[in-house]
């Protein structure tokens, strides 16, 4: 306040002379149906506003995953790309060999894997002619037919035979792993192999291209970027000082652009990073209402709620601003207007913050003609 006494005694100079000059000259006659407002003091949420870049909210850089020249490139910066489409295809015949190795070791497994089945049967039915065998002589032993040798022999017999079998089993399960193992190495070289053309992820717009043929594609290095320019946000970064003032569950506004027919529209807070503290800031993420889909990259304002504050407000339409300088008309007790310079502060929609010049229940002009001058007298309309 003590900053602003001394350019109000300014203005007020200024004001006392512009009257002093308006004695000296006829004034105009009465003007009817203006319309008045009373100045009163109001209690509303203070706001403050920051500035911010728009992004796409979903947006991909599209890199290698595998270090190949490039062979050709399908696209360029602007292009709209549907979902799965062709973007850089890589040089692949060492992908495609190793490919090819890969599948035929895959084969050579399966081979084997029923090579190692027809053994297994193979073993399986020795071992069922052994147990007969074995029984059979076994039997006769009992009865005296047979002597404890030709018995000893038909159990080693069997006893070889199920050794056989397990061997033969064994050998299966080996050969069964070697089989899953070519698989999974084919499968790996196949997938090896799709890395050779770059797809699309999602519909959207190209948004940069890096990348030409002939250049080497370096895993992580990215050689295109894509943006989904239906959806956007704005990222906002504010000083760690309003981190109390923002939550999801305030209110906030965005405007984009600088022109007359830009407006604030509501924006829905999608996420809070955590305060830098290199930086002693913190990122905010607004999500823009569908249908707002301003270009990625260009410049919009964000405006946040704070701590509630009182002060007077008038109708914005009363302020007349000549150069740096602001004023009202100001209607005396005998309905005449006063050219009253004022200091103002922040707009709460249409209304206007007013810092100093102005006493509470003063009377104003709250629409004032352009032919109103100072001095006049008026009467007074319905607002």
């Amino acid at each position: 306040m003590k900053l602003v006494l001394p350019a109000l005694f300014v203005l007020s100079a200024l004001a006392a002379g512009c009257g002093g000059r308006a004695s000296k000259t006829p004034v105009a006659d009465t003007f009817t149906s203006i319309a008045t407002a009373r100045v009163h003091a109001r209690t509303w949420p203070s706001t403050f506003e920051a500035g911010g870049i728009v992004r796409a909210r979903m947006a991909a850089a599209i890199a290698s995953r595998v270090l190949a020249p490039v062979m050709t490139v399908h696209v360029h910066a602007g292009d709209h790309v549907r979902r799965g489409a062709p973007l850089v295809t890589l040089e692949a015949r060492e992908m495609t060999a190793t490919q090819a190795r890969a599948q035929a070791a895959s084969s050579g497994s399966d081979d084997e894997v029923r090579a190692a089945e027809a053994t297994v049967r193979s073993a399986d039915a020795a071992l069922t002619f052994a147990q007969a065998t074995h029984d059979r002589v076994r039997t006769l032993f009992e009865k005296r037919s047979a002597t404890a040798h030709e018995l000893d022999q038909a159990r080693a017999a069997r006893d070889e035979a199920r050794a056989q079998l397990a061997s033969a089993r064994s050998g299966l399960a080996a050969a069964t792993a070697a089989r899953a193992a070519a698989a999974a190495t084919a499968e790996a070289a196949s997938a090896a192999l799709s890395y050779s053309t770059l797809i699309a992820p999602f519909d959207g717009i190209v948004t940069e291209r890096a990348v030409d043929p002939g250049d080497m594609a370096v895993p992580g290095a990215p050689l295109l970027t894509m943006e989904d320019p239906r959806a956007a946000r704005l990222d906002v970064t504010l000083d760690e000082a309003r981190a109390a003032f923002v939550s999801r569950s305030r209110p906030a506004k965005v405007r984009l652009g600088d022109g007359d027919d830009a407006t604030w529209v509501d924006a829905v807070i999608a996420e809070i990073a955590r305060v830098d503290p290199a930086s002693h800031s913190f990122l905010i993420k607004l999500d823009l209402p569908a249908g707002v889909h301003p270009p990625s990259g260009s410049f919009g304002r964000a405006r946040f709620e704070g701590p509630a504050r009182r002060g007077l407000l008038i109708p914005a339409s009363a302020a007349i601003r000549r150069g740096q300088l602001t004023f009202v008309y100001v209607v005396d007790d005998e309905h005449r207007v006063r050219l009253q310079p004022i200091s103002t502060g922040t707009q709460v929609d249409d209304r206007l913050e007013v810092l100093a010049g102005l006493a509470e229940d003063a009377r104003i002009v709250s629409e004032p003609p352009v032919s109103l001058v100072d001095g006049a007298r008026i009467t007074e309309g319905t607002r």
